[in-house]
């Protein structure tokens, strides 16, 4: 079984930052792409910020400029450093990993939600 444990969300003030962590553990072989997605209150689940193995990101529009996504391969865990944070980004934050384990196909596993809280 492989278990994804985010922390870092919390309530801030509209320009302020947060830094969010994601650690995976279990057994697997590996993990291929990490990310971030968030949901508000009547949105759709929306990607915030992807990051792939190697390296390479790619982020939602919105948050293009203040959101910055990195990875620890070595401890298999993905952060998520946001700054000029506005209210419209308030939401549920949910990790997400990409893992091969031994025998299966690729698999996307989630985090249980952070919550991000943005006032103006």
């Amino acid at each position: 079984q492989v278990q994804l444990v985010e922390s870092g969300g919390g309530l801030v003030q509209a320009g302020g930052s947060l830094r969010l962590s994601c650690a995976a553990s279990g057994s697997f072989f590996s993990i291929n792409a990490m990310g971030w997605y968030r949901q508000a209150p009547g949105n759709q689940h929306e990607l915030v910020a992807r990051i792939t193995s190697g390296g390479s990101t790619n982020y939602a529009d919105s948050v293009k400029g203040r959101f910055t996504i990195s990875r620890d391969n070595a401890k298999n865990t993905v952060y998520l450093q946001m700054n000029s944070l506005k209210p419209e980004d308030t939401g549920v934050y949910y990790c997400n990993a990409q893992v091969l384990r031994v025998g299966t196909p690729l698999y996307d596993y989630w985090g249980q939600g952070t919550q991000v809280t943005v006032s103006s």
